[in-house]
């Protein structure tokens, strides 16, 4: 029997088989390298800030938040002490505490309209405001990025860089609460959040994780 066709035919039905599939090449570690190189710092800081946020800054500000009152009492013996028992800083005694902290006031004014978007509260009850809630969108300071303890300045390239993430969280922070609409001085209001301490007379600027408003 003769079999010499045959061949040809299985050679050409294997050239059509091959033909017909898509080669999928997996990408380099150098492309990957490039393609985050070629990434914003923005970019990559809001990346880095949303892989980080709920996995890690939001329990780390649960396991070390202290209600404020208690907090100002223990500041008002000593800083230091209260910085060993509740604070949270980067490494090195140069460096500010920041807290993380609850608390429930009566809101003295409220700015809601603004970029800058605060209310100012009364949290001991002697009609004067003594915190500042910021809601944003735009938040001063870098409390969330210098209170967590797995955030070092050497790992980042450099000083922009680093500051990109404080930006970065603090934009996960506003977008995490409500700005209220209508009238709401007078009500109260109930917030957990961080704060870095310049000093023991300033009023706390907080950033809230939650702020949860009452009636009046």
């Amino acid at each position: 029997m003769r079999v010499i066709g045959v061949i040809p035919l299985i050679v050409l039905s294997l050239v059509n088989a091959v033909s017909g599939c898509k080669v999928v090449r997996n990408p380099s570690p150098e492309a990957k390298n490039a393609a985050q190189t070629d990434q914003s710092d923005e970019a990559r800081m809001a990346n880095y800030a949303q892989e980080i946020w709920e996995p890690k800054v939001l329990p780390a500000v649960q396991e070390n938040l202290v209600p404020l009152l208690e907090l100002r009492k223990i500041l008002d013996q000593d800083i230091e002490k209260a910085g060993n028992a509740h604070g949270l800083r980067p490494e090195g005694e140069a460096n500010l505490w920041n807290f993380a902290v609850s608390g429930t006031g009566k809101i003295i004014e409220a700015k809601t309209k603004s970029k800058a978007a605060k209310l100012q509260v009364d949290t001991d009850a002697d009609g004067i405001a003594d915190v500042t809630v910021q809601l944003g969108p735009i938040i001063r300071g870098t409390a969330f990025r210098d209170a967590m303890p797995f955030i070092n300045f050497s790992d980042f390239r450099d000083q922009i860089e680093y500051a990109k993430l404080a930006r970065a969280m603090n934009d996960l922070a506003h977008r995490g609460i409500t700005i209220p609409e209508g009238d709401v001085v007078g009500q109260t209001v109930t917030f957990e959040g961080v704060y870095t301490l310049n000093n023991p007379t300033d009023k706390p600027e907080i950033v809230p994780v939650s702020v949860i408003y009452g009636a009046q």
